[in-house]
């Protein structure tokens, strides 16, 4: 099992995130600098793969102060037991000398260091991020100890050193949803109301969210791992800086996400900017549910909904296999219905059906609607099967591939997702020489 320590001079915010990856509040937290002395350990795991996680104590590298030089000595034991090592910097503060003596004290362990500028949660701190560079290494990950912001990346940049875990542990897999949508529309409060706890912070300002942030969240025994994503406006709208950077961080999340929660605004109506988000979605091959947020304030209209569904009929014509809830984000109970539609989507999006079922379907097909004919005669000679999953991803051969035309696989596609019921699920169909 990896063994990963936290490192870092007095005050950076090595506790904060210790508790923070672990998701409990493990070591004691305070605005003083010498308050972790011990060092403090526990097993977690990220992605279905476990490790083990040290916190230490503030190093000062040339303290000649007792307790300073105990705290050294386990933040040296700590080093010496660890396998890769999170070294913690103050993004406030930049870079000071005391950074160079521990980075200089690191770089002679010999193992995998991965600097982390912890407190870069605001845009006057973003420029600071280039001091550390200074250090001679080749990325270091800004981060928000306290509010979770870049923990993710940081972990996932680990991800390829830590051990899979056994195989009842890799076949629990926990889905991984991305919340997208418009500034302003309600993601938040979405996943705020799921965990029935302010874990976000909520404004009527556009923006708030600025990075992506995983939230486990378990209903009825199962987890799902949901990520909240800043607000995606037009291209010419973005400014340059802090909110490009987490448009871009939201666009990452997400293509590592297995579905997508489109949320529109039940008061404003669909926009230009959500069909191209949902157009995001869709080229991602995310399978996705649409939300329709703030109803509740439209609940007395008479006929909105059925105006509302038209225009989304009409702008999303390539989601109609997606499924669309209305409601309020604010509200537990409606919340919670998401969980069946996104279950069917997500078993949908990683089903795989034997070949022989997919002949079967062909051979059915093919009599309804014969391929297109090359030079008077007709196709007879063809087979299909599924070559992927997440999405689903079918492959039809055939002698003449070419003569095979959109309409024709979008006929297939459309036959396809109706005999095998996937709901909530792109589907790819594709046409190759045998």
């Amino acid at each position: 099992m990896l063994t990963v320590a936290i490192i870092g001079r007095p005050n950076v915010g090595k506790s904060t995130l210790f508790n923070r990856v672990l998701g409990r509040r493990q070591a004691i937290v305070q605005d003083l600098p010498g308050v972790t002395r011990d060092r403090h350990s526990a097993e977690t795991e990220y992605r279905g793969r476990p490790f083990r996680l040290i916190d230490t104590g503030g190093l000062v590298p040339t303290s000649e102060d007792l307790m300073y030089a105990l705290i050294r000595e386990q933040s040296r034991l700590a080093i010496e037991e660890a396998d890769a090592l999170i070294f913690v910097l103050d993004g406030r503060d930049g870079l000071t000398p005391m950074d160079r003596e521990v980075m200089d004290l690191l770089r002679k362990s010999g193992k995998p260091v991965f600097p982390a500028a912890n407190k870069i949660d605001t845009p006057k701190s973003e420029p600071l991020i280039g001091d550390f560079y200074a250090l001679g290494v080749e990325e270091i990950y800004p981060i928000s100890a306290e509010h979770g912001t870049g923990v993710a990346e940081l972990l996932d940049a680990l991800y390829p050193l830590m051990s899979p875990g056994t195989e009842d542990a890799r076949s629990i897999e926990i889905p991984k949803i991305a919340v997208v949508g418009r500034p302003n529309v309600g993601k938040s409060t979405f996943i705020n109301t799921l965990l029935g706890e302010t874990r976000l912070v909520v404004s009527d300002v556009p923006g708030t969210t600025r990075d992506s942030i995983d939230t486990l969240v378990r209903h009825k025994e199962s987890d799902y791992l949901f990520i909240d994503t800043a607000g995606i406006r037009r291209r010419g709208k973005i400014d340059p800086g802090v909110e490009r950077y987490s448009v871009a961080r939201a666009m990452r999340s997400l293509g590592r996400a297995d579905a997508a929660v489109v949320m529109l605004d039940g008061v404003e109506g669909v926009t230009e900017q959500d069909t191209k988000i949902a157009g995001l979605a869709l080229r991602g091959g995310r399978a996705c549910v649409v939300l329709v947020n703030k109803w509740d304030l439209r609940e007395g209209s008479e006929g909105a909904k059925t105006v509302y569904k038209a225009e989304l009929k009409r702008r999303f014509p390539f989601l109609a296999w997606a499924t669309v809830l209305f409601g309020s984000a604010l509200e537990p109970k409606m919340v919670t219905r998401i969980f069946p539609h996104l279950d069917r989507a997500l078993e949908s999006f990683a089903r795989r059906v034997p070949t022989g079922q997919v002949n079967r379907f062909l051979q059915e097909a093919l009599a309804l609607n014969a391929l297109p004919i090359r030079k008077g005669k007709p196709v007879k000679s063809a087979y299909m099967t599924q070559v992927a999953t997440k999405p689903p991803t079918f492959v039809l051969f055939c002698k003449n591939p070419k003569d095979v035309g959109e309409p024709y696989l979008r006929y297939l596609e459309n036959s396809i997702r109706k005999e095998f019921a996937f709901i909530g699920t792109p589907i790819r169909v594709f046409a190759k020489a045998k």
